[in-house]
């Protein structure tokens, strides 16, 4: 039989081995030093670079790259024209354009170009539409947005002050006697000429093709379609908080929902494509659905992208903007008509 261990003693003195000391040495503590110095650094340079990502996208936002003026309406299309020049309606900027004159009409049409461009518009093509509406007896007044403006270069603020500046058009244009005044807006130029609408812009009619107001929705679709795969966080905020530091003036500023859902006092044609890439179809059928007018009128064009309706599908479209001007030419002169109230 096994005889059990020894039990171990309950009093005197115990030997157990040494617990090793450790002791953090220089070395050791300049190297954790540095450590946490190049983590601390790499995060920060990570968080810069990234907030200088959406700087430099509100950046590119608000200073778009326009192309110079590269033609005339005499050597496009052979129609006399005036350099103009005209203030913004708060007179704090000054404009360039190109007055078209038709003999003794006092109808005029307002070209309201978009975004990232000039007065010329080339894939709309502007010149096409100054000349038509030149052939039926209406005066054009072509200009530049600030955002385009060779000589007077300043931030795009998307519609906020360029509002002003094509108050300042239509102001211009009234005063070189034009009784009857329509403004023909595209993309952005669209949505400017609600927002200037939203002023009580002296206007008879308006023409909105492919509209484009910013907004939260718009702002992010278009950055997607940019193939920038950005989440909606931290990606708005951050853009539209550098939007006012690089512009003067931010998305906040926009009044988009008043713009989309107000009934004006005048006829407005909305012309939108399904397949557009850029302004969702619904910005043009909320404009449309809250109009009270029974002239306004929307025309939804199936496949149609963004601002080539004129050029996909002219002849329809030729007709249908000149039966809306001869109704708008046609109420204006039955207004004219109309006997001034007595006083009593």
């Amino acid at each position: 039989m096994n005889s059990l261990p020894a039990p171990i003693p309950l009093s005197g003195s115990v030997s157990l081995p040494p617990i090793p000391e450790t002791r953090e040495t220089p070395a050791a503590r300049r190297a954790f030093r540095v450590l946490k110095t190049v983590a601390l650094s790499t995060l920060l340079t990570l968080v810069l670079l990234y907030a200088g990502l959406h700087a430099f996208i509100a950046w590119k936002l608000t200073h778009p790259d326009v192309a110079p003026l590269v033609s005339n309406p005499m050597s496009a299309k052979h129609l006399s024209y005036e350099d103009v020049a005209f203030a913004s309606s708060d007179g704090k900027i000054r404009l360039s354009g190109w007055w078209i004159p038709a003999d003794g009409s006092r109808q005029t049409v307002v070209l309201s170009h978009g975004y990232g461009t000039n007065r010329e518009e080339s894939w709309v093509p502007m010149y096409d539409l100054a000349d038509l509406l030149h052939g039926y007896g209406y005066n054009v007044l072509m200009f530049d947005y600030a955002f385009a403006d060779a000589l007077h270069r300043a931030p795009a603020t998307g519609g906020v002050l360029e509002s002003k500046q094509l108050l300042g058009a239509i102001e211009y244009a009234r005063g070189r006697g034009s009784a009857e005044v329509v403004v023909w807006g595209f993309s952005m130029g669209a949505g400017t000429a609600l927002q200037a609408a939203l002023q009580h812009a002296p206007v008879d009619a308006m023409i909105l093709d492919s509209t484009f107001v910013p907004t939260d929705d718009t702002l992010l679709y278009n950055l997607r379609m940019s193939h920038l795969e950005l989440p909606a966080y931290p990606t708005l905020p951050l853009v539209k908080w550098f939007l006012p530091l690089l512009a003067g003036s931010g998305l906040e500023q926009v009044p988009a929902a008043r713009a989309l859902g107000t009934s004006f006092d005048f006829p407005i044609f909305v012309i939108h494509g399904t397949a557009d890439a850029k302004a969702p179809l619904y910005l043009a059928e909320d404009v449309a659905k809250a109009q009270t007018d029974p002239r306004s009128e929307l025309w939804v064009v199936k496949g149609a992208i963004h601002e080539m309706i004129f050029r996909t599908h002219r002849q329809e479209y030729v007709q249908r903007v000149t039966d809306f001007l001869g109704e708008v030419h046609a109420t204006a002169i039955a207004k004219s008509f109309e006997a001034p109230a007595l006083s009593i």
